[in-house]
């Protein structure tokens, strides 16, 4: 405390005086440079998945090595011993993540046309309307079992019950997963290819149960255990409240309808929905109270008992059975292993809940599955609970200052600035990353989770716990019922601050450093505990205005070219033609913010039926979009784009994009500035990857290549 008191006064004009202030500074941080490995080991991760190029194997091992000699060598110069430490800790980062994508399964081929599958049942998972299978190890027209999983939806009819370690057989149209909705868009065939599924389909008829089998190993039982859990709920409450109820004891989201599902968004609850921290703090709470409660009824166990130890490891047991009853996904996986360090400072009677452990927990999460980095969950779930835990080490003197004499009136004002607290901490913490992801941010969502966090707490998570436990009975509806009004509460609350003015703030899509940006101010504003944490402000807000400083394109066209949009000053001027998929749609009004969405004139505005003159802003060149007969006058155009193949016979050769390019090369993005066309394809921007499909060989130069190589 005594370094830190010294630092202010310390002048730095000086060579000696800024050698002293560094002194100081490092003696008032000591112990906090090892929380910034983890970081170094996310930089590794990133910048594995932002090559273009699988690389070799032995960089990451050949680095590795390097950094630690160097440190143990630089040991007297801690600066420098530090520089090689966190080298080192992204070597390791970047290794971890190609060692997961040796790992994975090589994707598969699936045909563009109806074919039967036949597999064992993976999962099953109520949708609002129907339910979904996961198909493990398929076969397609009775060929040989596939390394990958294909999801299928049932058809809307099809209520058969179906369960986990079945086989079945039906007949669908399967596709491999969708590209990136435009160059730079989230890659969801990369989400794939690390989740392990090869295809998503949808069943033409009604599935036929092959033969009926108990599930083997543990992780199918637990799914098996699961869609028995959700079944009994959701026959006891068969609405929304069902739906919610088993999210919340099983972890499958599908079952809950969108409307519902935007109003949790919208209103800054979706937190709710995602099992993290929250949800297993509470369900150990609870276990922990009454485990503590129940040994205190015995005088022998209270007097000779260590009643504080028991009922911890008590929680953490229960704790670890609903991590893995609602799936172990990063958020929970995240928050037990802090608890487990929190149960081993009870244990020995020290403190765990620390930035060290919320350190330790990312480590292990970043070797186990590092790919999670790059996503949501990830990066919301560790920036709130880093803001937490250091946004509350601040102010504990002035929150112990108001909870004062332990009153009534004092403890309740303690425990709504808390909730207030702990809602603004996490939610603008994590605020930054769910705009870049979903392209909106929340304005009153302390307001809402102020009311409905405690009624989570106290009335809809307790009964759940309870319904578990009354399951064997067949007694759960007893609890589910006031399960569901609390739950119908918190729906409600959701979709009344969702529908206030400016509830939601849309927000352009942002380039990519961005993310980097806040990511490192965030940490550097969380993990010094001196003034110079304060140096994190500029960082942030250079983060917070990117959106405006990123450079989006004039044009898009989807991959399948079914899709072609111009934003023109605030309008967005959509081509859709039949099939185009709403998520891409979707995606392009995230990325550009934009609500005034019209369809491309027909006639006027410099369109006809077989072309129509496109500008994104005045003395900007013009893009010719072709939909029937080239105008005589096409050959005059800066670039030309059409959803199907272009003929044009131009003396100069104009660029284009034609359905050729998109099949090709995925899809493209196209900026008309005044100094020149730029056009950027979705396989530049990611490059020659595993998870990438290679580029399609036309059938003309297959049979060449086949008759070269035929004998004479």
């Amino acid at each position: 405390m005594q370094a830190i008191a010294l630092l202010p006064r310390i002048r730095t004009a000086r060579p000696a005086a800024l050698f002293v202030w560094l002194r100081a500074w490092a003696a008032a941080e000591r112990g906090r440079f090892t929380l910034w490995l983890p970081m170094f080991m996310g930089s590794g991760i990133v910048a594995y998945h932002a090559l273009r190029f699988e690389p070799p194997h032995w960089p990451a091992a050949a680095i590795l090595l390097g950094a630690i000699a160097a440190a143990r060598l630089a040991r007297p110069i801690r600066v420098a011993s530090a520089a090689f430490a966190c080298l080192a800790a992204a070597a390791i980062g970047f290794g971890s993540a190609q060692i997961a994508t040796i790992r994975a399964s090589p994707p598969i081929e699936v045909p563009r046309r109806a074919a039967i599958l036949l597999g064992r049942v993976r999962a099953v998972e109520a949708l609002p309307e129907g339910q979904r299978v996961t198909i493990e190890h398929p076969s397609i027209d009775g060929g040989p079992a596939l390394p990958r999983l294909i999801r299928v939806r049932l058809r809307r009819e099809d209520d058969q019950i179906i369960a986990t370690g079945d086989t079945i057989r039906l007949r669908a149209l399967a596709q491999p997963p969708s590209p990136p909705a435009y160059p730079g868009g989230w890659d969801l065939q990369r989400d794939a290819y690390f989740s392990g599924i090869g295809a998503y389909g949808f069943a033409l008829g009604r599935a036929e149960i092959t033969a009926h089998a108990a599930p083997d190993g543990p992780a199918r039982w637990l799914q098996y255990l699961r869609e028995i859990i959700a079944a009994r709920i959701r026959a006891v409450l068969p609405d929304e409240n069902g739906a919610i109820a088993a999210t919340l004891l099983t972890g499958n989201t599908a079952a809950i309808p969108p409307a519902d599902r935007e109003a949790f968004r919208d209103s800054g609850l979706a937190h709710l929905l995602a099992i993290a921290g929250l949800h297993i703090g509470i369900v150990m709470a609870l276990i922990f109270g009454v485990t503590r409660r129940a040994l205190a009824l015995s005088e022998r166990a209270a007097l000779n008992w260590p009643c504080k130890q028991i009922a911890a490891v008590t929680a953490l047991v229960v704790g670890g059975l609903y991590m893995m009853l609602t799936g172990a996904h990063v958020p929970i996986v995240r928050s037990f292993s802090m608890a487990a360090l929190v149960t081993l400072g009870v244990l020995v009677g020290r403190r765990s809940v620390s930035l060290r452990a919320l350190a330790l927990a990312a480590t292990v999460i970043m070797l186990i599955a590092p790919w999670e980095v790059l996503g949501v969950s990830f990066q919301m779930s560790f920036s709130a609970v880093l803001a937490l835990i250091a946004g509350y080490d601040v102010l504990r003197p002035l929150l112990s200052q108001l909870r004062g004499n332990h009153s009534g009136w004092r403890r309740f004002t303690h425990h709504v600035v808390g909730l207030a607290l702990t809602s603004a901490f996490a939610g603008t913490a994590s605020a930054p990353f769910a705009a870049y992801h979903f392209g909106r941010m929340q304005v009153y969502f302390v307001l809402a989770n102020m009311i409905a966090v405690p009624i989570t707490a106290m009335v809809v998570m307790p009964a759940g716990l309870l319904a578990l436990v009354l399951m064997p009975l067949h007694l759960e509806w007893l609890v589910l019922h006031p399960m569901g009004w609390g739950i119908q509460a918190i729906l409600w609350i959701g979709r009344t601050v969702a529908a206030l003015p400016q509830a939601v703030i849309a927000v352009p899509a942002m380039p990519l450093w961005s993310l980097g940006v806040f990511a490192w101010g965030i940490a550097w504003l969380g993990f010094w505990r001196t003034r110079m944490r304060l140096l994190a402000l500029p960082i942030i807000a250079l983060g917070l205005v990117s959106p405006w400083l990123g450079d989006r394109p004039d044009i898009l066209i989807s991959a399948d070219a079914k899709l072609l949009a111009l934003r023109s000053g605030h309008a967005l001027f959509l081509q859709s033609q039949s099939g185009a998929s709403k998520f891409t749609r979707d995606a392009w009004e995230q990325m550009w913010a934009v609500r005034d969405v019209r369809p491309m004139p027909v006639q006027g505005d410099g369109c006809t039926t077989d072309a129509c003159a496109l500008h994104a802003r005045d003395h900007g060149p013009m893009a010719l979009l072709l939909r029937g007969t080239p105008p005589r006058d096409a050959c005059e155009a800066d670039i030309a784009i059409s959803a199907e193949p272009i003929r044009l016979r131009c003396d100069s050769r104009i660029p284009f994009v034609d359905r050729f390019s998109v099949w090709r090369n995925g899809a493209h993005a196209i900026w008309l500035d005044p100094a020149g066309i730029r056009i950027v394809s979705d396989r530049e921007v990611r490059g020659d990857r595993p998870w990438v499909p290679p580029m399609p060989i036309p059938k003309w130069q297959i049979q060449q290549a086949l008759e070269e190589l035929a004998p004479h």
